[in-house]
């Protein structure tokens, strides 16, 4: 899946549309994933660009640019992440940089929306997933950028979408791995209260950074940028054991040349484990005494990180060296487990919620 402009249609997704196009959108630093009541889903890097000058504008054709396009032309651009650690990102007291953060924000989400396919006839309800500890100042930025494009709107936890989506919703503990952010989330049978939920900073974006910085003492004249870094990450990214040797080829003044990265890149994945497992103690020790046991053995592994090869045995064996033991489940979907358990959370709210909402 990527952004293509030909959204893929779901067979036997639900439908439940009297005028309305429900949608369930998992916002994120990386990528921005919707799943619709139409059986459309799609993806979009969570990238917006702007032309930069009249040359700019009359080459592109166009005003404003998402996803892997606006990275491939990213240099006739003025580049946009609105979204940092799963928040609106812009510098405090900056009026124009905080301007246009929310502009790219609400371009982004009516990008998304379009790509969803409305009809032009229906209302669209969306349930947003947003970090599980974001501020209320963030939250209703969120809003607010989403209400340009939609006729209502809620948010929720990305991690409780996740178990909402998959009737996980007791005994369970989420990790949902972003880029910017990790959010853990303890389910036990009701809306989970804030001590139920931790966000961590180590996500896809620190093991871009700790990437960086192997490569750059590892590899002498090497030259790339955080997008290739990136691109390695996602092609190669492991922890534990690997079957192949991890070669890129970068460029050293200008000639390519080959580097065997492999420690460099199990090192940087490897970051997240330490954590992760240390936000589950946390969860774990201040539950039920009766029933941590439960919690420890349904650990459910989401979110784009999840992807990393290894990763959920990493967290496993950790559990059971640090906390006695633990069950680690890949969930099957990770680019849109979130927007899916969003997707769920629309259809099963009362239509005069929706109303009160708008």
């Amino acid at each position: 899946m990527s952004d293509s402009n030909e959204p893929e249609k779901v067979e036997g997704a639900p439908q439940k549309s009297h005028g309305v196009l429900y949608i369930g959108m998992d916002l994120g630093t990386s990528r921005t994933s919707v799943s619709a009541s139409n059986g459309v889903r799609e993806t979009v890097y969570s990238v917006v660009g702007y032309p930069k000058d009249v040359v700019s504008q009359k080459l592109l054709k166009k005003d404003v640019l998402f996803g892997k396009e606006a990275l491939e032309k990213r240099l006739s651009l003025r580049m946009y992440k609105p979204l940092e650690k799963g928040v609106l990102k812009y510098s405090d007291g900056d009026d124009q940089d905080r301007s246009e953060v929310e502009k790219a924000a609400r371009d982004l989400i009516r990008e998304a929306i379009r790509l969803a396919q409305p009809r032009k006839d229906e209302l669209v309800y969306a349930v947003i997933g947003a970090p599980a500890q974001a501020s209320i100042t963030n939250r209703e930025a969120i809003i607010e950028a989403a209400r340009a494009t939609v006729d209502s709107v809620m948010l929720c936890s990305e991690p409780f979408a996740v178990a909402y989506g998959l009737d996980m919703l007791e005994d369970a503990l989420v990790i949902d791995i972003g880029a910017g952010t990790t959010d853990l989330c303890r389910m036990h049978g009701t809306m989970p209260e804030e001590s139920d939920q931790l966000t961590l900073t180590y996500a896809g974006d620190a093991v871009d950074r700790k990437l960086t910085e192997l490569i750059q003492a590892s590899c002498p004249g090497a030259g790339f940028t955080p997008q290739m870094v990136k691109d390695i990450k996602e092609r190669h990214s492991f922890v534990g054991a690997t079957a192949s040797p991890v070669v890129v080829t970068l460029p050293v003044d200008g000639k390519p040349t080959q580097f065997d990265i492999t420690a460099q890149v199990q090192e940087a994945c490897s970051i997240l484990v330490d954590p992760i497992v240390d936000g589950l103690r946390k969860l774990i020790a201040t539950f039920d005494p009766e029933f941590q046991h439960r919690l420890r053995n349904r650990v459910l592994l989401a979110g784009g990180g999840s992807m990393i090869k290894g990763l959920d045995t990493a967290i496993e064996e950790a559990m059971n060296r640090d906390l006695g033991g633990g069950k680690v489940i890949r969930v099957e979907e990770p680019i849109y487990g979130g927007a899916n358990g969003a997707l769920k959370i629309a259809h099963d709210m009362p239509e005069e919620y929706w109303e009160q909402l708008k």
